[in-house]
């Protein structure tokens, strides 16, 4: 179980130390005079709920209200679950909308099934990071040759609502080879041996509250050191519409941190995030052997372009009443990487392929 003054020492080690792109997302939130996003003022308005914060000024989306289900404050966050008319169910953390039972496919297959089919071999041991709805973990329980799946969540509360509320997400829980880890998911990768994971999926919010560690230089150091050589790291990454400079500072980071790998970008669409369009980081660990020179040059091999599909695409999981994906697929795959002429400017210098 975590050890709260580990998560307090983080915290406060890194926010000592913030990126100017997050201090800035900062300075706004301190200064906003709007409702707290997930407060009962933003909650209820003549039976709709519009979802607001700094990190996408001047718009929301709004949802029509049927029934409030669930709303709650845990340790860290404020929880709240709806039924909405157009969408299905609705989970919302500090008021930000994390899923619905209508789209949420799109999102959890991506992130889960592009960097498990460019490895180049089958991944046996995989590592998620939040996720806590269990989304992800279903979309990984469909490969028969994954031994092992751990996830590090730190908030017990989103799991528990999840299985209450989103049965068909959490069903991933009930997979035998997942163990569920209620802790500080950066001390969890800190700890972890080496060369440990093949995938290491960081399934998390928006880089404000409890989430904003999983940003920050020294997590993605952790990250690097506890996957394989020519693993992967696979982060949600935001929206090129929103935040195309937060992108690119996250990016030119793990280039500094996955020196002989490499970093990439990949989309999906998803009509209630911000946007409509998310995306994520697809860092590559080096192989044995490989080096960047100080030409910028990889030697020993070329790093691994996660643009082409290597694994099957997996199929249904009838032991847990999974069905056939939804969205994914090795054409979807290449096609994600595939970039608007505006944000492949902007990101060419640092991101490996283009």
């Amino acid at each position: 179980p975590m050890q709260a003054p580990s998560l307090y020492k983080t915290i406060k080690y890194l926010i000592s130390r913030p990126h100017p792109i997050l201090q800035r997302y900062r300075l706004n939130m301190s200064n906003s005079s709007k409702p707290a996003p997930g407060t009962a003022d933003q909650m209820i308005e003549a039976g709709w709920y519009t979802e607001l914060s700094p990190m996408w000024p001047g718009q929301g989306l709004t949802l029509k209200i049927k029934e409030i289900l669930h709303r709650a404050k845990s340790d860290f966050q404020d929880v709240c679950v709806f039924e909405s008319e157009s969408m299905g169910t609705v989970l919302l953390l500090d008021g930000v909308i994390q899923c619905t039972d209508k789209d949420e496919f799109s999102y959890q297959e991506m992130i889960a099934h592009v960097p498990m089919c460019s490895l180049e071999r089958p991944a046996k041991k995989v590592l998620v990071v939040g996720g806590g709805d269990g989304g992800v973990l279903r979309e990984l329980a469909r490969y028969p040759h994954v031994e092992e799946i751990h996830m590090a969540e730190i908030d017990k509360m989103v799991p528990e609502v999840s299985k209450r509320f989103f049965p068909e997400m959490a069903v991933g829980f009930s997979d035998p080879r997942v163990t569920l880890h209620i802790c500080d998911g950066i001390k969890y990768v800190e700890d972890s041996p080496a060369d440990l994971y093949d995938l290491i999926v960081v399934d998390s919010s928006d880089p404000v509250g409890p989430a904003e560690v999983l940003f920050e230089k020294p997590f993605f150091e952790a990250l690097h050191r506890a996957v394989r050589p020519g693993g992967i790291v696979c982060t949600q990454a935001e929206s090129l519409w929103l935040h195309l400079d937060i992108i690119k500072a996250l990016a030119t980071m793990c280039k500094e941190v996955f020196r002989g790998g490499s970093v990439s970008y990949a989309t999906t669409t998803i009509p209630t995030y911000p946007s409509g369009q998310i995306g994520m980081l697809v860092c590559a660990k080096a192989q044995v052997g490989q080096s960047e020179g100080e030409d910028g040059k990889v030697e020993g091999g070329a790093p691994l372009d996660p643009r082409t599909p290597r694994q099957p695409e997996p199929g249904p999981l009838p032991a847990l009443g999974v069905g056939e994906l939804k969205y994914y697929s090795h054409e979807v795959h290449s096609a994600a990487f595939v970039l608007p002429l505006f944000a492949k400017r902007a990101l060419a210098d640092c991101l490996t392929f283009q």
